[in-house]
């Protein structure tokens, strides 16, 4: 290969390369070392709005809460430009239906506004985050851990692979059973708080990424945290 290949291949690397994911199974992130996480989307309260006696109350239950973890937690605020397309969009069908001419105009006069509003203003959107981490225990002189790291090097013929294969699968199926133990615990003291997570599917986890990677370009759709999302994701 030529210096000129070799400079082109290195320039081609794609993103992914530069990512500590491996993939995702069921909205779990997997590592790249076996370890994994999950991530719940969270809803927030207004805590300058509450009494004193109940910010007291929540300071209290969020140290408690906390107090009673054995393992830690990554939370993170996304602020976002939000996607006003399909709000526009909506208003120029509704625009096209009204028979009415006042209301006809006047719709066509509010969505010209929002769209020049948002065009010289950004209207910005906090999303609220909790990674529940596993990380499974490494063998020193094992690999790099995880479930490779924790079987050791692959074992040649075909027989030996399905072997080691089947014991992989049954390692983090183990390990994910785990997780969602911990998952479960973070979310039930979260709702104590007042605060409502559901965590994030396959789809949601990638957009999240691929929002976190492309902070000029707006969202495609936001995330849902109404009751019925809630129940899906249960």
């Amino acid at each position: 290969m030529s210096p000129a290949q070799s400079s082109k291949s290195k320039e081609a690397l794609p993103t992914q390369k530069f990512v500590e994911v491996k993939g995702t199974k069921d909205g779990v992130l997997i590592l790249k070392n076996g370890s994994l996480r999950q991530i719940l989307a969270v809803s927030g309260i207004n805590f300058d709005l509450k009494s004193e006696d109940e910010q007291q109350a929540i300071v209290a239950s969020y140290q408690s809460f906390l107090n009673s973890l054995n393992f830690s937690l990554q939370i993170f605020v996304h602020s976002r430009k939000i996607n006003t397309e399909s709000y526009v969009e909506h208003l120029q069908e509704l625009e096209a239906r009204e028979v009415n001419p006042l209301l006809k105009t006047q719709l066509g006069e509010y969505r010209e506004f929002i769209k020049s509003f948002t065009i010289e203003n950004a209207i910005m959107s906090k999303n609220f985050f909790v990674v529940v981490p596993y990380d499974p225990i490494q063998i020193p002189g094992k690999g790099s851990g995880g479930v490779l790291g924790f079987f050791g090097k692959k074992k040649k013929g075909a027989e030996a692979q399905k072997k080691q294969a089947d014991a992989e699968d049954a390692t983090i199926t183990k390990q994910l059973s785990q997780l969602a133990q911990r998952t479960d615990q973070i979310t039930t003291g979260l709702n104590q708080l007042g605060l409502r997570s559901v965590a994030l599917n396959d789809d949601e986890v990638v957009e999240l990424f691929y929002n976190l990677y492309n902070p000029d370009a707006v969202e495609k759709k936001g995330l849902d945290l109404s009751d019925d999302n809630e129940k899906k994701a249960a």
